[in-house]
């Protein structure tokens, strides 16, 4: 007899949409919120006129710009499963987010736009997927307009992704002559703008259209009828087990903005996606789910001011077992300190209510005064541990940062503190004039920055940009003189004080290194 908390962990169902900016991610999500009943009206990202934004891009910046920059957090539940979604970035600049989100979930829903194919970024957080051998559901989106031939996108996601590929449905047309889709695991036809009552239309044995129907005489009809018999007899084999090792993608097409294809990706999703998956830790056990029967979790996003109106900071935390409850006492792997937790978060993108229990598989927010760092681990039980670590980027472009009014010096340097904790943009200060610079992955981040800076903390800046550099952490320390920097080779150092050279580019690199033979450089991810 499985115990009420196995049964509550094994309903959890965790994962992260991904995709290019443009391919419908935030679309996609708010339907899947609609079914949930999460929300009533799903504010489309177009619908800016309107004042109708999306309900998971909540940070200003997002609402002026129509693209996600933070990743958001929304649950609900669906037919006795409990989703947990995050909708992660899909612009290059915030990549590094997106990688530690996905160290969050337990499946990936990849959104392909069908006029456009496989895309830079989503092919780039497509190999972070795969590195961790998580299971990706393919939604091929946007199918009420004229896009590629769905054999070509197929053919392009096994070879561009190098994974294979079983087509759950497939289009009976596309754009103006959109009809719907053939589906092929429930076997049954779904018609696109229809009524509730005729949307689904019986099959027979052989596969074809068992009533007569205006659909069997169009062209559309006959052309996704040869393609469904070659996918039969050349196509793939649908593989429950290769689906969960992440080795084949089931693929669905749809349109997320008529919401048509939505449902059935949804409750098919739910079907084969996994429930909470083990954790490892960094003398290599594996914590799992239910057998660990003590809370652990990790920390994986600091979040400040998601109610500017309380100045506040939010650590989402992913358990990866046992269970939460408000007012436990928990242990701070890091510092071995224990204390107990009082106020404690769920959401539905900035819209929270205090959670009083969460399972293995839920996201929950700790509020923060500073106590907690990205990858810190919490424990619930006597024995502490910690989960491997998350990965940070070694940022690529710099500038240098001052506050426009010099009275406003506190403020600015709280504001940098705060924002620098949630990892987007990282700190660095030089040795004797102690000079800010800032370091991000992409150009996009300075720009939330300062907007951020001015908005939440009241505080204008100024940045010069110091262009790309080559930022290098040093293992043995103790052997670097300061004499060894100069103007191509700055020695500066982080925020927990490390130092770092940074590079004026690959040949500065090498020239230090055949100077300095002994001082053994290394980078981040």
């Amino acid at each position: 007899m499985t115990s009420k908390l196995e049964q509550d962990i094994l309903s959890r169902r965790t994962f992260a949409i991904i995709s290019h900016p443009d391919a419908g991610k935030t679309t996609i999500t708010e339907k899947l919120l609609l079914f949930g009943g999460a929300i009533r009206d799903a504010g489309t990202v177009k619908g800016k006129k309107s004042g109708k934004f999306a309900t998971s891009d909540w940070m200003e910046i997002e609402k002026q710009r129509g693209i996600s920059v933070t990743s958001s957090v929304m649950q609900f539940d669906y037919h006795g499963f409990r989703v947990n979604i995050l909708d992660t970035p899909g612009h290059q600049d915030f990549s590094e987010d997106t990688y530690r989100t996905l160290m969050a979930v337990d499946s990936a829903v990849m959104v392909v736009d069908a006029a456009k194919g496989i895309e830079a970024q989503t092919l780039k957080l497509f190999k972070v997927c795969r590195m961790r051998g998580i299971p990706i559901f393919t939604f091929i989106n946007k199918l009420d307009r004229q896009g590629k031939e769905p054999l070509e996108l197929i053919e392009e996601l096994e070879e561009v992704l190098g994974i294979n590929a079983y087509p759950m449905n497939w289009p009976i047309g596309m754009g103006k002559e959109f009809l719907g889709i053939y589906d092929r695991y429930n076997k049954r036809i779904e018609q696109f703008r229809t009524e509730e009552e005729e949307r689904f239309l019986p099959i027979d044995e052989d596969g074809e259209l068992a009533i007569d129907h205006p659909m069997k005489v169009t062209s559309y009809y006959t052309q996704a009828m040869d393609d469904i018999l070659l996918l039969n007899e050349a196509g793939n084999d649908f593989s429950e087990d290769k689906i969960r090792r992440g080795e084949l993608t089931p693929v669905f097409f749809g349109s997320a903005l008529t919401n048509f294809g939505v449902q059935t990706f949804l409750e098919t999703y739910l079907k084969f996606a996994p429930a909470p998956q083990p954790r490892l830790t960094e003398d290599e056990q594996y914590i799992d789910p239910v057998e660990h029967k003590d809370l652990a979790g990790f920390i994986f996003k600091i979040q400040a001011n998601m109610n500017p109106a309380h100045r506040d900071r939010i650590a989402f935390v992913r358990i990866v077992s046992g269970k939460f409850e408000r007012g436990m006492n928990i242990t701070l792997a890091r510092t071995n300190k224990s204390f107990k937790v009082t106020q404690s978060t769920q959401f539905l993108a900035d819209d929270r209510e205090t959670v009083d229990e969460a399972v293995a598989g839920d996201i929950i927010g700790l509020y923060d005064t500073g106590t907690y760092q990205i990858g810190d681990t919490i424990v619930g039980g006597k024995k502490t541990f910690q989960f491997e670590k998350l990965p940070q980027f070694t940022p690529e472009i710099f500038v240098r940062v001052s506050a426009k009014n010099v009275m406003k010096s506190k403020q600015f340097h709280k504001g940098i503190l705060q924002l620098v904790q949630e990892g987007a943009i990282q700190y660095y200060k030089t040795l004797h004039t102690e000079e800010v610079m800032l370091g991000a992955v992409g150009q996009l981040q300075f720009e939330v920055f300062e907007h951020r800076m001015k908005n939440e903390y009241n505080v204008e800046v100024q940045m010069q940009p110091i262009g790309t550099k080559i930022a290098r952490w040093i293992e043995n320390e103790e052997d670097v003189k300061e004499s060894m920097s100069s103007s191509r080779s700055t020695l500066v150092k982080d925020r927990y004080d490390n130092l770092v050279f940074l590079f004026e580019n690959e040949f500065a690199m090498r020239w230090f290194s055949e100077k300095n033979e002994h001082i053994k450089l290394y980078s981040l991810l």
